[in-house]
């Protein structure tokens, strides 16, 4: 069942039926064969561009949608319940554009932004490495600078749309210094010297394309440089903040779908004269679901207030990702029991959602990440702060 949603506006609103027309009439339908297949829905993308949505959280002024991450992430929700590898495609496409819009010139701003965000072009991210995965400081691609263009040779591991996106947002180090050698670049996919190796053949997401990319002397101009040199780590872990959310919103979207299914089967199988849902340990399974759902999606919200409000949300994004993705596998595995053997077939979606579910509590930082993140916070906290939000006395 659809969730309740409270939303700020009623434009908020008509975009929340949008996602849920378009999802139902373009996803649906598609998903399921597109998953056993390993199809990239390069078109979805397409279209739900077209439609505004590839672009929410960012000012209208260069061709986004001007929301809330509050609304954006229960847009990403809603696509995630009927199709993940489509809401993580949206989510990515986002942190792809970041870097641009909050640390670009006015000058890269108006002249890319735009088109990034106007609905035919898809990003991609670069960031981990295959021996620095989550230990972005010890990343070895580099950029080395000849002139009014930096050449950069190395290796990306992990790229979501790799071989697919039309432009790459790639950190890569251009000095030795651990935290402040690394820069950002803002590549397009048709440059000479940029690689996609055969995508990875993963138990879950195979409709999204995951691949290495290889930079072998691939020539960027120096006006493709985004932020100052040296500043490409800050970028990347401001980025990751707003990843995690994301990754927490559409691991809500799943489990969501998964509780839904398990409970449509339960209301209909019958066992010793009764609908199984019937039987409390069944029924109290389910109710368990439902209750970590909700609280996955509340914590998601409270750490997106937190940053429309412009405070920090570093530790709250991790939380979501922590809350949420557990979640979402601790809830695909239950609805798979709740179908019993039928959950272990393929004639049933709940072990394609199990499959999907376990990689959210790895990328954009494994949970032991979020873990680390979450107790060096209280390890160095003495109190959480108090902001008035709305004024009054």
């Amino acid at each position: 069942m659809p969730a309740t949603r409270a939303l700020p506006t009623r434009e908020a609103a008509d975009l929340i039926e949008l996602t849920r027309t378009l999802a139902a009439k373009e996803l649906a339908p598609r998903a399921t064969e597109a998953e056993a297949d390993g199809t990239f829905p390069r078109d979805i993308f397409r279209l739900l561009g077209r439609s505004g949505l590839l672009g929410l959280p960012y000012d209208e002024e260069y061709g986004g949608g001007g929301q809330s991450y509050e609304v954006y992430l229960q847009v990403l929700e809603e696509l995630g319940a009927v199709w993940s590898s489509v809401g993580i495609g949206v989510s990515v496409h986002g942190l792809a554009c970041f870097g641009l819009a909050a640390y670009g010139s006015e000058e890269q701003k108006r002249t890319w932004l735009p088109e990034l965000l106007g609905g035919e072009l898809l990003g991609a991210y670069c960031l981990s490495e295959p021996h620095a995965g989550s230990d972005p400081a010890a990343m070895r691609t580099r950029a080395v600078r000849d002139g009014d263009h930096y050449v950069l040779n190395g290796t990306k591991a992990w790229t979501t749309h790799g071989g697919h996106a039309d432009f790459y947002t790639v950190m890569a180090r251009t000095s030795d210094h651990r935290t402040h050698g690394i820069s950002c670049f803002l590549i397009p996919a048709d440059t000479p010297g940029l690689h996609a190796d055969p995508p990875e053949k993963k138990m879950g997401l195979t409709g999204s394309a995951t691949a290495t990319m290889r930079f072998e002397d691939v020539r960027v101009p120096v006006d493709r440089r985004i932020g100052e040199e040296g500043q490409g780590l800050h970028i990347a872990l401001a980025s990751l903040d707003r990843g995690r959310l994301g990754i927490a919103a559409v691991a809500t979207g799943l489990a969501q779908s998964a509780l839904d299914q398990a409970l449509r089967y339960a209301q209909e199988r019958e066992t010793f004269g009764k609908p199984i849902i019937e039987h409390q340990a069944l029924a109290f399974m389910l109710a368990d679901m439902d209750a970590g759902i909700v609280s996955a999606r509340a914590t998601t919200q409270a750490a997106a207030r937190l940053r429309d409000l412009g405070l920090p949300f570093t530790v709250e994004a991790s939380v979501a990702k922590l809350v949420a993705t557990d979640n979402a596998m601790k809830v695909t595995t239950d609805a798979v029991q709740v179908l019993g053997g039928y959950g272990y077939t393929r004639d049933f979606p709940v072990e394609r959602l199990m499959r999907e579910a376990k990689v959210m509590q790895i990328f954009e930082g494994t949970n032991q990440i979020q873990r680390l993140v979450i107790s060096r916070a209280l390890d160095r906290d003495a109190g959480g702060a108090i902001t008035v939000v709305d004024g009054g006395s």
